[in-house]
């Protein structure tokens, strides 16, 4: 897939450093790097997201800076993301970001220290956890990610997230 860059901000490089954390495609670039911040941006194909993860002793600070994305922090629904938005992951928030199913997506990424001293350490999930994800998720008429209705059967759900499921890897 050719992307076209959503963002102001440099492509960059394929993220193939950190593929194995990320359900599709995404991109690397590194905007500032100092020894007090390193600020990067992050640009996704449609559908891809980076698997749950955590940091501790620090916060993480995304910017969006172009096209459509989601946020979820655990145990919350996901939260959509848009050019000039931008959001605070706290310390030790098991969260995942990326783009919409049908739409490339682009934040700046920055970490701010917890203030403890102690480095920032990032804890991945190397393989997704979809189902678990997305199993009460389904794409509105927009592409977007919304609660299904409680009342759906398990059923309806499973089949409503295996349909979102394919449509974000094009399986």
């Amino acid at each position: 897939m050719t992307i076209s860059n959503p963002s102001p901000f440099p492509l960059g490089e394929p993220n193939d450093g950190f593929a194995q954390y990320f359900d599709g495609q995404s991109y690397l670039a590194s905007v500032l790097g100092s020894s007090e911040i390193s600020i990067h941006n992050v640009t996704f194909e449609p559908g891809c997201r980076n698997h749950w993860h955590i940091h501790h002793h620090g916060s993480q600070i995304l910017i969006a800076v172009g096209g459509r994305g989601y946020y979820q922090l655990e145990n919350e629904v996901p939260k959509e993301l848009k050019a000039g938005q931008a959001v605070r992951i706290p310390p030790d928030t098991k969260h995942w970001h990326g783009a919409a199913p049908s739409e490339s997506f682009s934040h700046l990424a920055f970490m701010m220290p917890d203030g403890s001293g102690k480095p920032i350490d990032n804890e991945r999930q190397e393989h997704s956890r979809w189902v678990r994800t997305y199993t009460n998720l389904c794409a509105d008429s927009r592409g977007a990610y919304i609660l299904c209705s409680s009342g759906i059967s398990f059923f309806r759900r499973f089949v409503r997230t295996m349909v979102l499921w394919n449509e974000m890897t094009g399986g």
